[in-house]
Formats: structure tokens, sequence, C-alpha cells
């Protein structure tokens, strides 16, 4: 048995080491945001596509109840009934995308070039600020479609579109702090 296999202060060196060679120390307040910047922007994400979701079960349930079976007599839909349809439709879509936005959002790499030309620290906990913000437009957006019907989503989409628009700002301004042009 080695009595270096066992001595501390060589095998906290080593594992320092490998964890700077590794580009990560897990005592450092940048790895901490770093990591809290993906857990917040997760949830985000997971909030934005429940909403998605209300939006496609509302539309499944508007077309069961407006779209009646095809007759003889009309064999086809009120083409007003099939516009607002396919209004519930873009609406999901848009809320999609907006998620997908969200969840390929960076946050600033881990090298030593970013922390010789940023403060890293300043510009995580700038992220931070704009992803508590995310968050609270995704949840609010969720609780504005939380078990509404087609017909109310429709009666109220300039709202809706009005909260997508403020969340694709929201991006925008994230992405303006990853690229040092913060507002």
């Amino acid at each position: 048995m080695s009595a270096g296999f066992y001595d501390e202060g060589a095998l906290r060196q080593a594992a320092i080491n490998l964890f700077y060679g590794w580009g990560y120390n897990f005592y450092r307040t940048e790895n901490q945001l770093r990591a809290d910047d993906q857990l917040v922007r997760s949830k985000a994400a997971w909030l934005i596509g429940r909403a998605r979701s209300c939006v496609e079960s509302a539309e499944a349930n508007y077309r069961r109840e407006f779209f009646p079976a095809p007759s003889r007599d009309k064999p086809f839909p009120d083409p007003s009934v099939t516009a607002a349809a396919q209004q519930l439709e873009r609406l999901a879509a848009r809320i999609g995308i907006v998620g997908g936005r969200l969840q390929s959002q960076p946050v600033p790499e881990n090298d030593r070039m970013t922390q010789r030309y940023r403060q890293e620290a300043d510009t995580l906990k700038a992220l931070i600020r704009c992803d508590e913000r995310l968050v609270g437009q995704c949840s609010l957006l969720l609780a504005m479609l939380d078990t509404r019907s087609g017909v109310w989503m429709l009666e109220h989409l300039t709202e809706l579109e009005e909260g997508l628009t403020a969340l694709q700002e929201t991006l925008r301004r994230r992405e303006a702090v990853l690229l040092d042009r913060m507002e």
C-alpha cells in the first residue's frame, strides 16, 4: 500500500487540477449561477410547454364542438369556424416557437477568453434577472390558458399575442446580455 495514494493534500491537488482541466470548479460562484440559469430556463420551458398543451387541447375540443359531422347537404364545415380553429392552431405553434427559442438560449462559455473579456458572474446575474422575468411571464401565460376553452382563447387572442410578444422581447434582452449589449 502506497502512502501517497492516501495523502489528502496530493489527492486534493489532483482533483483540483482535473476540475480546472475540465473547465470546472464547483466552488466558484459562476458555476452555481450557470447551473441556476439552466435550471430556471428548463422550468420556464416546462411552463410554456404546458401552456402550448392547453391551447392544443382547447383547439381539439373546439373542433369537436363546432365541426359537425359532414352531411350531404353540408359536406364542409363553416369557413369561419375553420378559420377560428386555425387561429388556435397558429397560437399553439407560436407558443411552441417561443418555447424552442427559450430552450436553445445559450449561457456564457466557461473558458479563459470569456473570463478575460467579461465579468462572468455579473453577466450570469443579469441573465438570472432576465430568466426570473421569463419564468414569471411563462407562468402568467399558463395561468391565462389553463382550463380555458377555445372560445375564450379566441376572444382574448390579442392579449395572448401581446404576452407572447413580451416573452420574445425578454428573450431578445437575454441575448443582448450575452452579447454584452445590455440595455
